[in-house]
């Protein structure tokens, strides 16, 4: 039997073994939460680095994530990749285009970041039933990071929100309609004509206050028709028929004055040059025409005449249909196989106070996407994420 003297040494033997165990436990538990905390990128502090990382295009995130864990919390979740660019200030225009199996009926997204011309795809919209994409109408709210799909075979509003990476299903329209005008005015969604489900031609309107979701009716276009394209200018809203071979008649066009609620007559010279798909630039609107091999022109609206604008027709790789879009001096036209051809506008001024439209425009083909065929795009939104 132990001593008393004995059992105070054993007892101070078996404290001093569990303060070594304890010590040890403790020592590799700091070493495991450092390893947590290595370094993004070895030799570049943590902000740099991150900075680094948020430029890297999308199509590279999976292999990205496979690099170590922080990689992977960087690129594993997209929403907070966006939300992290949108808080670093690293917001660029990314080309979202909108685009259907002509066979299948299937609906895809697609989307171009047109810094690194790279692809990648959202998810699919949350729909319940095979849907057509023609007669569908999409607008972009671009600083909020946001676009709308709305009509056709839709029962509802959808919302991509790029932040959160996901669609949101927002309240229906008033009336159901499809081949629609549609466009963004300080906030606030505007529809108007179109075919209701009878194939009717509709004359009808209705607005949409982003801030809660709630569609409103709006002043009657007077006549109904159905869009082939519109665009806003201005703070107003314009709508065309277009053009229709072997063109016996005149296309109708409409301008929507939101600020009186009232529908105004389009000028003759507008609505019978515009013979295109539109896109807004320098506050000027630009038409790039349906017709084979036809240049870019540019509305002069102090003389009601289209002025061709220099330069190329549109590349040969552009075959209809296409739509067409465009950010600060960049022109992007989507067309069939998803060929994208971006062109530089410039602005041939001789003088600071020259007004005379005289552009350039030079071009550039983006090739399509690696596996895509019999994709044809029907809507293309600018949106920066």
């Amino acid at each position: 039997m132990l001593s008393h003297k004995e059992q105070v040494v054993q007892k101070l033997e078996d404290s001093y073994m569990k303060l070594v165990s304890f010590a040890k436990d403790v020592k590799d538990g700091l070493m495991a939460s450092e390893s947590c905390f290595e370094p993004l990128i070895p030799g570049l502090p943590d902000d740099i680095a991150l900075s680094c990382l948020l430029r890297l295009p999308v199509e590279f995130h999976s292999g990205g994530s496979s690099v170590c864990r922080r990689w992977c919390n960087v690129f594993g979740d997209k929403g907070r990749f966006f939300r992290l660019r949108k808080e670093m200030g690293l917001i660029d225009p990314w080309l979202f285009v909108f685009c259907y199996d002509k066979c299948s009926g299937k609906v895809q997204w697609y989307v171009l970041d047109v810094v690194s011309f790279s692809w990648h795809m959202i998810p699919e919209m949350p729909c319940v039933e095979k849907v057509c994409g023609h007669g569908f109408r999409c607008v972009s709210v671009p600083r909020d990071g946001s676009v709308l799909v709305c009509g056709g075979s839709l029962d509802f509003v959808l919302k991509f929100d790029v932040c959160m990476n996901e669609w949101i299903v927002m309240k229906k329209m008033i009336t159901p309609r499809s081949f629609f005008a549609s466009g963004v005015i300080d906030g606030m969604v505007y529809v108007a004509g179109g075919n209701g489900n009878d194939g009717f031609e509709l004359n009808s309107g209705e607005v949409m206050d982003l801030k809660d979701g709630v569609w409103k009716p709006i002043a009657g276009m007077g006549a109904g028709m159905a869009c082939y394209d519109a665009v806003v200018l201005e703070g107003k809203l314009y709508v065309t028929e277009g053009w229709f071979w072997p063109f016996y008649f005149a296309p109708r066009g409409q301008v929507y004055n939101p600020r009186m609620d009232k529908w105004e007559c389009m000028a003759t010279g507008l609505r019978e040059g515009w013979t295109g798909s539109s896109v807004v630039m320098f506050g000027y609107l630009f038409v790039v025409s349906e017709h084979e091999r036809t240049k870019l022109k540019v509305y002069d609206s102090r003389n009601d005449v289209w002025e061709t604008v220099k330069g190329s027709p549109l590349p040969e790789q552009i075959c209809k249909p296409f739509v067409v879009n465009g950010c600060n001096d960049k022109i992007y036209v989507t067309g069939k196989d998803l060929y994208v051809a971006v062109g530089s506008i410039h602005r041939l001024c001789t003088t600071s106070t020259d007004e005379n439209l005289d552009f350039l425009v030079e071009w550039q083909v983006v090739e399509a996407p690696a596996g895509i065929s019999d994709m044809a795009p029907s809507s293309a939104q600018v949106i920066f994420a």
